[in-house]
């Protein structure tokens, strides 16, 4: 594990959040970026790491929650750069006059350079904000290339989870953005179960010990820790990997 890859290693850092940069074959790709210092009445605990943005070739949505899908942190990507979102979410970011937004399905693949990314199931929630506004089915996403990596976005366990795996790394939302747990999400044992399923040789925990609401304190780090705890029980056969938020991984 290092703050910094590498010039031409596959791997992956976990900005932060639900933020992962996947690099493989010479490219990279973004899933769900969320890099403001604040988001609503969320605060960032973490500064991001200039580095994992720097060369992208695309940015991928899982779904359509604020903490997932911020078009600001796109923005400062640039308005050119292909975004791929799961179907039903494109017209959120076409109204804002984000150029290059192509629909993808659960089951369907794209190819994006040296990668192929398969939009995998989620059990999540699919609306934008409110009742009446925008749905889109939420997903996950496998990315294959030098490895199988699976970025889980928000989802509780589904069934034909084991049908995505074997992998090589599973990065998996174990905790929310507060303290309160809401459905479709994981929890750290939930979480430890999925990994099981997915037989991943590695297991990374995401979506803890960044963003927490203002005015509540720090994250905790007690989630990852209990993660661990789980696989060891769960899934003895995963190594479950920490990796503080803004952290690379390389192979």
């Amino acid at each position: 594990m290092s703050t910094g890859a590498h010039p031409g290693r596959d791997h992956l850092t976990w900005v932060g959040h639900g933020t992962v940069v996947i690099a493989m074959g010479g490219t990279r790709v973004i899933v769900d970026p969320v890099l403001r210092p604040r988001v609503l009445h969320l605060k960032r605990f973490h500064p991001v790491p200039k580095h994992a943005l720097r060369g992208l070739d695309a940015a991928l949505i899982t779904h359509q929650h604020h903490d997932h899908l911020d078009p600001p942190s796109l923005e400062s990507l640039g308005k050119e750069l292909p975004i791929i979102v799961p179907a039903g979410a494109a017209g959120t970011l076409r109204r804002k006059k984000f150029t290059h937004v192509v629909e993808i399905d659960e089951g369907e693949r794209i190819q994006i350079g040296a990668l192929r990314a398969t939009a995998t199931p989620a059990d999540h929630d699919d609306k934008r904000d409110h009742p009446l506004g925008p749905t889109a089915t939420p997903i996950g996403y496998l990315f294959e290339g030098s490895k199988r990596i699976y970025v889980a976005g928000d989802t509780d366990l589904f069934d034909d989870m084991e049908l995505i795996g074997p992998v090589d790394y599973a990065l998996l939302p174990i905790f929310g953005w507060g303290p309160g747990l809401g459905p479709g999400h994981m929890d750290p044992a939930r979480a430890a179960e999925a990994a099981r399923r997915l037989q991943a040789k590695v297991a990374i925990p995401i979506h803890w010990g960044t963003l927490w609401p203002i005015g509540r304190g720090e994250p905790p780090h007690e989630p990852a820790d209990e993660f661990v705890e789980h696989c060891a029980r769960v899934a003895p056969a995963t190594e479950a990997r920490l990796l503080e938020p803004g952290s690379t991984l390389e192979w």
